[in-house]
């Protein structure tokens, strides 16, 4: 599989990523075989980037993705996990988050100095491994937090986060560190205030939401950050197509945003491809990304989704669904965000 680099620094990602939020039972469950199945298919299709978080399944996604890596080669593969949240032990797992059958923790946000240092430790110990490449600090922002437990927040990490991520890299620890996040605004702050090497950016630069476009996408080409666009398929709805229910930005989809796909199905016919297909290829049109993160809990979904990377579609195509976009979708409250 190709490759692009991250930033200015000497890594080097496959173009197709793995996201590891089902694998820590997003929406349903995940057994251990049924995760390392996936991931195997992961690895036999060329993805050669994968990324996790402590989030996921309150620990269980980190577990598994060590026991599937720690038998490869290390230099072979290239790793990102997230902080932000640490972990602390509980009677039972919370059942709100939207994961089933996590591990017995609940998440304490924590985005300082010593929280994120801390975080990465206890990743480690998850994991089985010793060296991270990326981190990503995790669902900083207003979307997630709200407006004013953001702003204690997002100055916790301005404070004194940024120093351990400046820290971990320049000692090696790390080669690169960024901003996991689903909403734009968080990006554009912490970029006039440190130099990124990378964002994972979630459902705001795809087919149908363009929300990257206007001013995120100039600041990155200018300063020299990565984006690793994740959420491609707009929590499904790009899958799907413009069915009953179909969720779009974690909830079931407006009367506007399934007119507009609709119509992108409709231009996506009329060209003989599935609408899936232009949904993976949009992002990696733009030099700017350097991967396109897939999430899924199952190898026959991995597989029928990598076919979908070797799809023709004519640059027509995207030209014709540009009408159909959203460049600022509302943001609400979501019980899980990747």
């Amino acid at each position: 599989m190709k490759t692009r680099k991250i930033g200015s620094t000497n890594i080097e990602v496959s173009e197709i990523s793995f996201g590891a939020a089902p694998l820590g039972g997003l929406y349903r469950a995940c057994p251990r075989d049924q995760a390392m199945e996936t991931l195997q298919a992961a690895w036999d299709s060329g993805i050669r980037y994968f990324d996790v978080a402590p989030w996921y399944g309150l620990g269980l996604a980190e577990r598994y993705m060590g026991d599937f890596l720690r038998d490869k080669p290390r230099d072979s593969f290239v790793l990102s996990t997230k902080v932000g949240r640490l972990l602390r032990p509980v009677a039972a797992a919370p059942t709100e988050y939207g994961f089933i059958d996590a591990l017995p923790f609940d998440a304490d946000y924590d985005y300082s100095y010593d929280g994120i240092m801390r975080s990465v430790e206890f990743s480690y110990a998850r994991m089985g491994l010793n060296r991270f490449d990326i981190l990503y600090v995790h669902d900083i922002g207003g979307y997630t937090h709200g407006k004013a437990r953001n702003a204690e927040l997002q100055a916790q990490l301005l404070g004194s986060g940024i120093k351990a991520l400046e820290e971990l890299k320049s000692s090696g620890v790390i080669s690169a560190y960024g901003l996991g996040v689903n909403e734009i605004p968080v990006c554009l702050d912490v970029m006039h205030e440190a130099d990124l090497d990378c964002i994972l950016l979630a459902g705001r630069y795809t087919l149908l939401d363009r929300s990257a476009v206007a001013e995120l996408l100039p600041l990155c080409e200018r300063k020299g950050t990565s984006l690793v666009i994740g959420g491609v398929f707009n929590s499904g709805i790009l899958a799907t197509g413009a069915v009953k229910d179909a969720p779009f930005d974690y909830r079931p989809a407006s009367d506007n945003v399934l007119a507009k796909v609709q119509a992108m199905e409709e231009i996506a016919k009329r060209h003989d491809v599935p609408l899936a297909a232009p949904a993976m290829l949009f992002p990696l049109r733009n030099p700017v990304v350097a991967s396109v993160l897939i999430g899924t809990a199952k190898a026959s979904s991995l597989v029928r989704n990598m076919a979908l990377v070797e799809t023709s579609v004519p640059e027509r195509l995207y030209a014709e669904c540009e009408d159909f976009t959203l460049v600022a979708p509302p943001l609400g409250e979501a019980a899980v965000r990747v």
